[in-house]
């Protein structure tokens, strides 16, 4: 029904962000919200729609690339939209990729929500069906996409991140284990930073 909408992002969340089109504000749900910044200027934003009973929800991708992944892993039974975000999330799909086309389900365990028998069900509706994507697919990184704020912005962003990660489906106890290490860590300046470096801890503590 929707290709994508072109508007102004008004507001960041850890979970989506809203975007502005003509008046209306349009929540959409995204992998990683803080790779996007609030800004006056207009941005495509390319929009997945999910229907269901209780719910219309829009997901929202920086490319066509990163949506068609997207839409491969909803397919597959036991990965819902929720899932298949923190898969994206971690910012390197062609590891996903890579790992069902090498049958590689001990990687691919470690996303939250995934367990043994999920892996092996992507391995067995995905493989030989992402090739064209491998070389293509690349989320977005910027350093820089939300402005400082705040007495110490540094602890600002990593509770977003923190909360951001929680909405991905990680727990408390998995976050604890790491907390104390992007506290440490003077080289993390944004929200996205944090995230980044936590999805990377986390995918190999299990």
């Amino acid at each position: 029904m929707y290709d994508y909408i072109i508007g102004q992002i008004k507001r960041v969340t850890p979970e989506y962000i809203v975007l502005e089109q003509q008046g209306l504000g349009w929540q959409i749900f995204t992998p990683n919200p803080f790779a996007f910044r609030k800004t006056e200027e207009l941005k495509q934003i390319f929009i997945h729609m999910h229907v269901r009973e209780d719910a219309q929800m829009l997901f929202g991708f920086k490319s066509l690339d990163e949506r068609e992944l997207f839409r491969k892993l909803i397919q597959v039974s036991g990965i819902g939209p929720k899932g298949a975000l923190a898969i994206l999330a971690s910012g390197n799909p062609s590891q996903v990729i890579s790992a069902i086309e090498m049958e590689d389900d001990a990687f691919l365990v470690k996303f939250p929500g995934v367990g043994k028998k999920t892996a092996r069900q992507m391995i067995l509706d995905l493989k030989g069906k992402l090739g064209s994507l491998l070389d293509q697919v690349e989320l977005p990184s910027t350093e820089d996409e939300l402005p400082l704020f705040g007495v110490n912005p540094n602890k600002q962003e990593m509770e977003e991140a923190i909360l951001a990660l929680l909405a991905l489906g990680y727990s408390d106890k998995e976050l604890t284990k790491i907390r104390p290490i992007l506290e440490d860590n003077n080289e993390l300046t944004t929200t996205e930073s944090y995230m980044k470096h936590a999805l990377q801890m986390l995918l190999k503590m299990k």
